[in-house]
Formats: C-alpha cells, structure tokens, sequence
C-alpha cells in the first residue's frame, strides 16, 4: 500500500473515530407545568445508555428558564414553547440542518411537543405524548363563538388574571401541605417519601418571578387561537403525506387527564398508538419508568 493511501486510510479512522456517535439519534425530554427537565430523572439515563444522545431543557417560565416579565413577553402557551424547543434543536441538538430529532413530552410538555411538531416538520422524527392534556379535549360541546364575544372573554380573562393575587397564592401553597397534596394529585402511588420529586416542583416556585410566570401561562393557554389546541394540531398532523409516527401514553389512573380523554383522541385519529399503564398517574414517565422506557424504546426501534 502506498505512502499516499495509507494516510489516507489514517485521516478515513481518524474522523470515523471523532464522528463516532454521529449516527445516533437524539431525544428531547420536555417536562410537563410546574415541573423542569429534572423530572426525566427516571429516563435520560436509561436512553443515553441505549445508544441515544439525550437533551433536556426547561421551558420558559418553568424551572431554571427565564420567567419575563410582562413588558417583555406577556404569554406563554404551547405555541411559545414550541418555538422555543425548535430553537434549541436548531442550536443545541443538530449536528447538521437536516437531522431530525424525537420528541417526548409530559402533559403539556406532550402539547408543546406536538405543537413542534406540526409546526416545525422537518424537525421532527418522532412524537410521544404522556399524556397529552388540552382543555378543548375536554370539552363535548363545542361551540364557535363570534370574534366580539372571543375578544370580550379574551379581556376579562386579563383583568382577572392581573388582579388575582398569585404572589400572595403560590408562597402560601408552598408553605403548607397544599403542594404536596396537589402534587399527589399526579401521582398513584403515595409520593411522601419522595424528597427528591417535592424539590424538583418546589424550587422554581421559591422564586420571587414564580408568580409573573403563572399569570402568563394562565392568560396564554386560556387565550390561545384556535390553530394552537391540540384538535388542530392533530389534523395539521394526520393531513400531512409523510405523516409521522406519534405515540400517546396515558396512566389507567390519571386523575388530571382521565384516560377517557384519551381514547377519545384515540377513536378520531385512529393513526395514533395508545398505549396504557396500569396503576400509574398523569407522570407515567416518573411513576411507572420500566415499563415506560422500555416500551418507548421499543416502539422507537418499530418505527423509526
């Protein structure tokens, strides 16, 4: 062999070995309210190990992100977090602008990432709702009201939402036994002993912009354009010729979300997975993580 090809053949390893992992695909855990990426404290490892490159951020206004005040960004809704997460793809996770990345999401971390997903499609590979939470989903009836009607709501909401006096609210509930009871609320198993799962929803609210964050998500999700609900989503989703994969994931016990809701989502858009875990709550990626992971992993390795 010559000189010439055996340097070549050198430079081919070489890069070969700082490339390695390059083919790997990468996963981006968004949390779901009142919680930060932290929560995937069950899954990141478990996925890094099978051969992902695993990526976790906080969403605005949750965590250790940013919560602006209101001159500065007055909302904050799935469509402002979407974007959000598109720009961390863009900037943190590629390694070149055509690799797609998976996208797995706790309840409104589920609507952020399906909102991602129609809107930024040549981001995303794969989408996992656990669950995915919307309060139009809830809703049996629904009725198209008239724009002067929508505007008048879309104002009493502000005004109610300015005036409620979260700042005396939110150090109050954390003070007493109130978060803890209404952090068992998501959980099926009794949650008493975990020390760790109470620090991760308590710290962000310890700081003193808390409250300003929660005034904006409450006017952002109650205020949002109809594009925005998960009803439309889905249909910008199912509408799409290379649609992609999508998985949901509820807990037979979810007392948030109930799982009703989801075999509803189920029935319409039948192109939808739905798989179901048994004595699990509204957090089945924290509560029932086994079973999680490995299906997940699973369902990734069939469809992508």
């Amino acid at each position: 062999m010559g000189r010439r090809k055996l340097m070549e053949l050198e430079w081919t390893l070489l890069l070969l070995e700082i490339l390695r992992g390059g083919d790997k695909k990468s996963i981006v855990f968004i949390h779901g309210f009142g919680a930060s990426c932290e929560h995937w404290r069950n899954n990141a490892g478990y996925f890094a190990n099978a051969g992902f490159r695993v990526y976790g951020l906080d969403l605005i206004g949750f965590g250790k992100s940013e919560q602006p005040h209101s001159k500065k960004l007055s909302y904050l809704n799935n469509n402002v977090w979407s974007k959000q997460v598109a720009d961390f793809i863009r900037e943190i996770v590629q390694k070149n602008k055509h690799e797609k990345v998976i996208l797995i999401g706790n309840s409104i971390g589920g609507l952020t990432a399906i909102t991602t997903a129609a809107l930024e499609p040549k981001l995303v590979e794969a989408v996992i709702a656990a669950p995915l939470p919307d309060p139009v989903l809830m809703q049996s009836l629904k009725l198209k009201l008239p724009k002067y009607i929508t505007r008048l709501r879309d104002i009493l909401i502000h005004v109610f939402f300015k005036f409620l006096p979260i700042e005396i609210i939110i150090p109050l509930i954390i003070r007493t036994n109130l978060i803890k009871k209404a952090l068992q609320l998501a959980y099926y198993h009794s949650i008493a002993s975990d020390d760790d799962l109470q620090k991760i929803v308590k710290q962000p609210a310890k700081r003193k912009t808390a409250a300003r964050a929660l005034r904006a998500m409450c006017i952002g999700m109650s205020t949002r354009k109809p594009e925005d609900t998960a009803p439309k989503l889905l249909k910008v989703l199912e509408n799409r010729g290379d649609r992609l994969p999508a998985l949901l994931i509820w807990g037979r016990q979810d007392k948030l979300v109930p799982l009703i809701v989801g075999k509803r989502i189920r029935k319409q858009y039948p192109w939808l997975e739905l798989l179901v875990l048994d004595n699990t709550g509204h957090c089945p990626h924290d509560e029932s993580p086994h079973s999680f992971n490995q299906y997940v992993l699973n369902w990734l390795k069939v469809n992508l």
